[in-house]
């Protein structure tokens, strides 16, 4: 019994280690990072700055893309998305390159709009759709001036979709770590299973050797109706933020998606 409760131990920190990514970053202690965070709004501290634009450098760096936060007072009143594509044009972002992988979220404080954008990779990887997601998640905590934790929300999940490829549906359980974690779990527990059934003694004994064919038998089946129950659910609205989704193309020729909305 001890070693199959050992087994046991080994298997289940095996299964974690299966279900849960484990991220290794190794890191120069002299690294510098490149300006991913451009706060022209001055809506975060010096703090928050640094730790926001390391997050932005390590995440980006894991899926060969910048993801880039622009905050603006607008005080030219431009249109929020205008102001997302000049701002790729101008600053040309690229993980490897000028104007290559990037996603932009930009804030517009003058009139309370977001704008979400991904170009080249990040327009494969961060459609639309995903773009929307992102957006409805991080909302509420703009409309609520919590900032900080709204960027990082968005880096985390612009990380994410980047890393599940394009066509996939992201929210399915199979990128579930709960889901991983029990399938895990339930692979280790039939390995276990059967190395417990290997390690006893044979057994020879089963229903048949006290049976009696001759007098066993089914004596009577019967199939009885009783009722039917019909059930019904409210289907509840989204409650997600007002917003619409769609890319287009910059005056320098650099297509992307995008998502739009105001918080």
């Amino acid at each position: 019994m001890k070693r199959v409760g050992l087994i046991l131990a080994i298997l289940f920190f095996f299964a974690a280690f299966l279900a849960i990514p484990v991220e290794i970053k190794a890191e120069a202690a002299t690294t510098e990072w490149k300006p991913l965070i451009y706060d022209e709004a001055g809506l975060l501290n010096q703090t928050e700055y640094d730790e926001l634009n390391t997050m932005a450098n390590q995440y980006g760096a894991e899926r060969e893309t910048d993801i880039i936060i622009f905050t603006s007072s607008n005080p030219d009143n431009m249109d929020v998305m205008k102001m997302t594509q000049d701002f790729y044009d101008d600053h040309g972002p690229g993980y490897d390159r000028s104007h290559g992988n990037a996603v932009i979220l930009t804030l517009d404080m003058r009139n309370r709009e977001i704008y979400l954008a991904g170009f080249y990779k990040a327009e494969r990887y961060l459609d639309d759709d995903r773009l929307d997601k992102i957006r409805d998640e991080i909302s509420p905590y703009l409309t609520s001036s919590n900032y900080e934790l709204a960027f990082q929300k968005y880096i985390l999940s612009a990380h994410r979709y980047l890393g599940i490829r394009p066509g996939v549906n992201p929210d399915s359980i199979f990128y579930s770590i709960a889901f991983q974690l029990v399938a895990s779990l339930v692979l280790a527990g039939i390995i276990v299973g059967k190395m417990v059934s290997n390690s006893g003694g044979r057994v020879t004994v089963n229903r048949q050797t006290y049976e009696d064919a001759s007098t066993s038998g089914i004596l009577e089946h019967r199939d009885q109706y009783l009722h039917t129950t019909t059930t019904k659910r409210k289907i509840e609205k989204s409650s997600s933020s007002s917003g619409s989704s769609g890319g287009g193309t910059t005056s320098g020729g650099h297509s992307h998606s995008g998502s739009r909305g105001s918080f």
